[in-house]
């Protein structure tokens, strides 16, 4: 309860820097980053977007059909994603639904082969975009969000966000949502937003989500497979939508065209959302002035600080978020049990805080300070599962288990950002390491000795001539000469060697002394 009135009262603002490759998107508390978004204009975002696309093949071994979208690749259909959920089977939680497969029909695959042949048209909407090398997954229950509503073709169902807790204003909106026209074959959810807002502007957002999905339908028909039907809007748009509620204080845009543009939107929500929209004008960037790209630097590193002087580690794989928290320089002032129940506990609010700014999610494991006291477990474990409330994504926490592992999962729509921002370094190829000078001697050695034994016994040359990078021929000039010299003497030939500091540390050549020709090279590998 604590933590819910600190941030009533928390000064919340967004900050908008618009350029013509990116686009970002903060939200500051207090003075402290919380949330970031990024967006590149010239990249295509698929996540949200709804496809009318063809069946390419059907796999029964996996459950699921391979849908031809227009993408590079196919998207991933699992056969219970194939027909619209009915709408007893949805939970409301945020405006959208939360699937229970579990309760879902299942179609054999006699049943899907009938329905769905490879070949035949289906629409779908994608609820995952394409990750490291996995395609998009996308599912056949469709969602249109609004500002206050949500739209979902082919479900029977109203319903307000579970997230919305007070009892009279549910009921106040589900009064509401009694006496709106919903079209035929469709249901709708509230949305948090709708907690402050009033009949006339949900019955307008209402009318805006009918109008796409009139405009929706009309394609389905008229466009043939693969084609995009409809498309989530930019992060300008979906900034107005998603994140202009009444605990924004004001939003500050530097680039004059979105200024215009935002204002624009906003005064189809209310005079004073339209009030809390400004335009920076000052000499600093932005993010500069309000002290974001420092708060972005710290964030993005592998090693994030505490303030209590402990530090977590994180490591982010394709599947898996692994973090390690430990105490560094946290001495405390009372008992060590103590002092790691603050140091873990600061620790999981700070994990809640990384997993929204870097976007990152799936399976996530936090190996937490050693606690003996089931009470500390206890304490951590809430204190996590109350860190998690203000996340969008959805979340899954486990209680810590007896090795003091804190398992979860977070709902993962698209690449992290750190995905989508940086690729693996060229010269370690993400490895974050590159081969000792040592273990680049004993690889030498050994292709030296293989390309010499099988030249022995022939009437070629045994001189070789060996191109390495300066590192590693300091290596062997320094520590490694009596062992070349051992192979010169064994094999009955004459080494020499050359560096080359424009090759990679890793890299080495072996070749014929007198012709120059390349018996081995490590970049053949």
């Amino acid at each position: 309860m604590l933590g819910l009135l600190r941030r009533k009262k928390a000064k919340r603002m967004i900050v908008v820097n618009a350029e013509s490759l990116e686009t970002r998107l903060a939200i500051i508390e207090d003075g402290r980053l919380e949330e970031f978004q990024v967006e590149h204009p010239t990249e295509q975002r698929v996540t949200g977007s709804i496809f009318k696309g063809k069946i390419q093949n059907l796999e029964h071994d996996l459950q699921a059909a391979f849908v031809n979208i227009g993408l590079k690749k196919n998207a991933f259909l699992h056969y219970w994603d194939m027909t619209p959920e009915d709408g007893s089977r949805v939970e409301v939680e945020e405006g959208y639904r939360r699937k229970r497969s579990s309760r879902r029909k299942r179609w054999s695959n006699a049943e899907v082969e009938k329905r769905f042949p490879p070949g035949s048209d289906i629409v779908v909407q994608v609820t995952k975009g394409a990750i490291g090398t996995k395609g998009p997954r996308v599912t056949a229950s469709l969602s249109i969000p609004g500002r206050y509503l949500v739209m979902m073709p082919g479900v029977k169902l109203k319903g307000v966000s579970r997230k919305i807790g007070d009892a009279k204003v549910r009921q106040r909106l589900k009064k509401i949502l009694s006496r709106l026209p919903v079209p035929k074959g469709a249901g709708l959810i509230m949305r948090t937003a709708a907690t402050a807002a009033g009949k006339r502007a949900i019955a307008r957002d209402l009318r805006g989500l009918v109008t796409v999905w009139d405009e929706l339908r009309a394609a389905m028909k008229e466009k043939p497979a693969p084609s995009c039907l409809y498309r989530e809007p930019d992060l300008v748009e979906r900034l107005v939508r998603d994140w202009l509620t009444e605990d924004i204080d004001r939003i500050v845009v530097d680039s004059d065209e979105e200024y215009e543009r935002i204002r624009h939107i906003a005064a189809g929500i209310s005079r004073r959302a339209r009030s809390r929209i400004q335009l920076y004008e000052g000499d600093l960037p932005v993010f500069d002035h309000y002290d974001i790209e420092q708060q972005l630097q710290e964030t993005f590193r592998r090693r994030v600080s505490l303030l209590s002087g402990g530090y977590i580690v994180l490591d982010e794989t394709e599947a898996l978020v692994s973090i390690d928290v430990n105490t560094g320089k946290h001495k405390g002032d009372g008992s060590q049990d103590q002092a790691i129940l603050k140091v873990n506990t600061e620790a999981v609010n700070e994990v809640a805080r990384q997993l929204r700014l870097r976007n990152i999610g799936g399976l996530v494991v936090i190996d937490l300070i050693d606690m003996k006291s089931r009470k500390h477990q206890s304490a951590v474990f809430r204190a996590m599962k109350e860190a998690l409330r203000r996340d969008r994504a959805r979340t899954n926490v486990l209680p810590i288990s007896e090795l003091g592992i804190l398992e979860m999962t977070r709902q993962r729509a698209e690449e992290s950002i750190m995905s989508s921002m940086y690729v693996d370094c060229p010269y370690c190829h993400g490895r974050g390491g590159v081969r000792s000078p040592l273990g680049m001697s004993v690889d030498i050695q050994r292709q030296i000795a293989a390309v010499m034994r099988r030249r022995k016994g022939t009437d070629v040359s045994h001189d070789l001539q060996i191109i390495i990078h300066p590192t590693v021929m300091d290596r062997l000039r320094r520590e490694d000469e009596e062992f070349l010299l051992q192979l010169e003497s064994k094999f009955d030939g004459r080494l020499s060697f050359k560096s080359d500091p424009s090759k990679h540390v890793e890299f080495f050549s072996i070749n014929d002394a007198g012709t120059g020709k390349v018996l081995y090279s490590s970049a053949e590998r």
